[in-house]
């Protein structure tokens, strides 16, 4: 068989690819509707979830840009256009959501099918022994983790 530049399998980095083709495409999704939510949140935690959304999204800006230079380190193309993006997201863009609870229920939504996805791509890096994405992978899962009970206490 075949490696790629990093010694990985050809083979197998193109199905691990794939899965983080996915994860790059609802990172993008998630990552426009906190831009959304950042922009049109109001009411009484204007200012805290203002903030808070902000701080989410550069977050999963710094994710995006990881997780498609590792696709490209595996010697692959990331998704790079939204019709892409829409087309390979399960993450579905959160339109005209006015209510600051909806917002913040929407967000958890959205890191739970992320966390989900990071899980697949963890396994499958694992089998594949590609340290460099389980490494990635971990620590967005523990990242996430907490993000999720957070928003889950303030949602209480």
């Amino acid at each position: 068989m075949s490696t790629n530049d990093i010694g990985l399998e050809i083979k197998d980095s193109k199905k691990l690819v794939k899965k983080l083709n996915s994860l790059l495409a609802n990172y993008e999704i998630y990552y426009q509707n906190l831009r959304n939510f950042h922009w049109n949140v109001s009411g009484p935690n204007f200012f805290e979830l203002h903030a808070k959304f902000e701080e989410l999204y550069n977050e999963a800006n710094l994710g995006i840009d990881e997780t498609a230079e590792r696709i490209l380190t595996l010697g692959e193309r990331p998704l790079s256009s939204f019709e892409e993006y829409i087309k390979h997201s399960e993450i579905k863009e959160a339109k005209e959501i006015s209510d600051a609870k909806k917002m913040v229920e929407t967000v958890r939504e959205n890191l739970n099918v992320l966390l989900r996805l990071e899980r697949e791509v963890l396994d499958a890096a694992s089998e594949q022994n590609d340290e460099g994405t389980v490494d990635l992978m971990s620590g967005y899962i523990t990242g996430k983790e907490k993000v999720v009970w957070m928003l889950s206490a303030y949602l209480k």
